[in-house]
């Protein structure tokens, strides 16, 4: 019975340690400066002249939390002969026009059809880059 007591008081003081552990990951509030991800995923690109030069498929999170990149389809017609391209994500500049969200990046299409392309590797559940073209 004393044995009976001694495991259920550990296995107690064991769950009140993990409550405690979890409760210190769960925020009351969020960051002042924090945005969507729905701020950049799937939204159109624009260079400086206001011209479409792609849209975002994709936001890429380091293991850190932060995002690291974008990846962002250029060219083709519904998908089809598009090209994937990665960016950093300070490349992209997010602002309001018309009250929407409006991306803007200080390229053009030209130069993101000619970066290094990249396609999405199922398997292996990252990006990697596209020697099929």
């Amino acid at each position: 019975m004393l044995k009976n007591l001694s495991v259920i008081a550990m296995l107690s003081l064991m769950s009140t340690a993990s409550l405690a552990q979890g409760s210190s990951q769960i925020q009351s509030t969020v960051p002042a400066s924090a945005v969507t991800v729905t701020d950049w995923y799937k939204q159109n690109v624009y260079d400086p002249k206001d011209n479409k030069i792609g849209e975002i498929m994709d936001v890429l999170v380091d293991e850190s939390g932060k995002i690291a990149s974008l990846i962002v389809g250029v060219g083709g017609f519904v998908g089809a002969g598009e090209k994937d391209v990665a960016v950093n994500f300070s490349a992209v500049k997010r602002t309001t026009k018309d009250n929407k969200v409006y991306l803007t990046m200080d390229t053009n299409k030209d130069a993101l059809k000619n970066a290094t392309g990249f396609k999405y590797d199922r398997n292996k559940t990252t990006w990697v880059p596209d020697n099929s073209k």
